[in-house]
């Protein structure tokens, strides 16, 4: 089973601001759709109120303390390794973390990381939540795609699929 991590974070590493994301580009959120459909996805519970309903085409599995937190078609758990336990149950092949912060960082603390889907939006924004700071070493990137801005999109991005290189 491999567990990915799938984040869109900005030269300076944010990824959100007052529980928002800090831009909108429509081609970053079909590469989301398109790489999770049908597939585990794992959150902290901020990150679910700012969806604000499940997602639909995949499992939601939502990550917080709060013991009476319920919402129609997710599952609730209470860890970062509780929510990886009950995606595999799915038996999809793959498992998407998909924030916020707090759980990013205790992912790729964790070492449990397989891969990391990295969308890097070339700017540098104001935000008040952020992706850890990634150290490539130990990682094989495998793919880097770069979309030039446009009507659409105010910043171009890159997206980077990075792989753990496990030794045996």
């Amino acid at each position: 089973m491999t567990i990915s991590i799938i984040v869109a974070a900005s030269e300076n590493n944010v990824i959100g601001i007052n529980n928002h994301l800090p831009w909108h580009l429509p081609v970053d959120m079909k590469y989301f759709r398109d790489t999770t459909i049908g597939k585990p996805i794992v959150m902290g519970r901020k990150s679910f109120d700012e969806l604000g309903k499940a997602l639909p085409g995949r499992p939601n599995i939502v990550i917080t303390r709060q013991k009476d937190f319920t919402r129609e078609g997710i599952y609730v758990v209470p860890s970062l390794e509780a929510g990886i336990e009950k995606a595999k149950t799915f038996n999809t092949g793959e498992i998407f973390v998909t924030g916020g912060g707090e759980i990013f960082r205790l992912a790729l603390d964790s070492d449990l990381i397989d891969r990391l889907y990295l969308t890097r939006v070339h700017a540098t924004v104001q935000g008040d939540t952020c992706f850890p700071q990634f150290n490539p070493k130990g990682w094989k990137l495998v793919k880097d795609e770069f979309h030039d801005k446009d009507e659409r999109h105010a910043h171009s991005l890159t997206f980077q699929v990075w792989e753990r290189e496990r030794t045996i």
